[in-house]
């Protein structure tokens, strides 16, 4: 079967399409015949050895969630499984591929009227963007600011902090295109990389819910009103300085905090339970998925080359 590996960490010239053995299930797994690939920000880290090389070496294979037909089930696996259409999480590799494998416990069937593309557009975004809020304690009417809001993450945190009936919904992105895209999916005030840029939006906020992390951390967390949140779930820009915390300690007496999300710690039947909530949301049209591109999946390294130069506006999404 066709994959795509990384042939050497650094830019997008590093991937490779290569010919790999079709895999078998294991006890407890299921094969899919790949219909649709997510190309997501963790991609783009692994790639680039952001955090180190995290453990992966050269030949390492690419890809968190796919969608597509049960192909084949593994020792434990109801048969039944066989022919369905799913949505399946590999874990931190194994996705850009024609053939993937996936634990049982990390698949959930799609609802009719909801395509593999849309389901990996929203599969692991949409599920991230729920427990953020949740574990930054949003409640109604709370003023909401999503950094790095052009994204997969960053579209579902919007609709879904609209939803929630938040205060004020402002986001941080690159231009007024995007700006205007995001105002339709729920946003209220649009602001510039450094938080400026809307005479009208809120000096601070209750809930920052940040996608992006880097030098700029610290300009952010001045954002805080008192008893304020921030919650870091992507590090797309690197990591925040070594003295980011400074202005906790400083706000000391405003009682604001610093937390991040990875969804490792989310169990998983709590994930499954909002994913396919969510999926059915998209069937019917309630919640609304955003994919910037569909490429063949040997293009994959141009897929990671647009979202290098930050052209990408929710999901790229790869097809065999």
């Amino acid at each position: 079967m066709k994959a795509v590996v990384i042939k050497e960490f650094g830019t997008s010239d590093g991937l490779e399409v290569v010919d790999l053995p079709v895999p078998d299930p294991e006890p407890g797994q299921v094969r899919v015949a790949t219909e649709a690939i997510g190309v997501g920000g963790v991609d783009a880290l692994i790639r680039r050895a952001t955090l180190g090389d995290m453990g992966f070496q050269a030949g390492h294979v690419l890809g968190s969630e796919v969608a597509g037909r049960v192909t084949a089930v593994g020792d434990g696996v109801d048969a039944s499984w066989l022919g369905r259409r799913v949505w399946a999480f590999t874990g931190l590799t194994g996705g850009y591929v024609e053939q993937a494998v996936a634990d049982i416990d990390e698949v959930v069937v799609l609802p009719d009227g909801l395509s593999g593309v849309e389901a990996v557009a929203l599969g692991g975004s949409g599920v991230v963007a729920h427990f953020a809020l949740e574990r930054a304690g949003f409640a109604p009417g709370e003023t909401v600011l999503v950094r790095g809001a052009a994204g997969s993450i960053g579209v579902s945190v919007v609709q879904l902090a609209a939803r929630g009936s938040a205060g004020a919904v402002a986001v941080t992105t690159s231009s007024a295109e995007r700006g205007v895209r995001l105002r339709e999916l729920g946003a209220t005030h649009v602001l510039d990389r450094e938080g400026g840029g809307d005479s009208d939006a809120p000096s601070s906020f209750d809930v920052v819910i940040d996608i992006a992390g880097g030098a700029q951390v610290p300009l952010f967390l001045d954002k805080l009103n008192p008893n304020g949140r921030f919650l870091a779930v992507g590090l797309i820009a690197g990591l925040p300085p070594n003295d980011f915390g400074v202005p906790l300690i400083a706000a000391f007496r405003s009682s604001v905090s610093f937390a991040t999300l990875s969804l490792d710690t989310v169990p998983v039947a709590a994930k499954q339970a909002v994913r396919s909530a969510q999926f059915a949301e998209a069937a019917r049209g309630d919640l609304r998925t955003v994919v910037h591109e569909v490429l063949p999946l040997d293009q994959a390294a141009r897929a990671h080359r647009a979202m290098d130069e930050g052209r990408v506006f929710g999901r790229v999404v790869l097809v065999p």
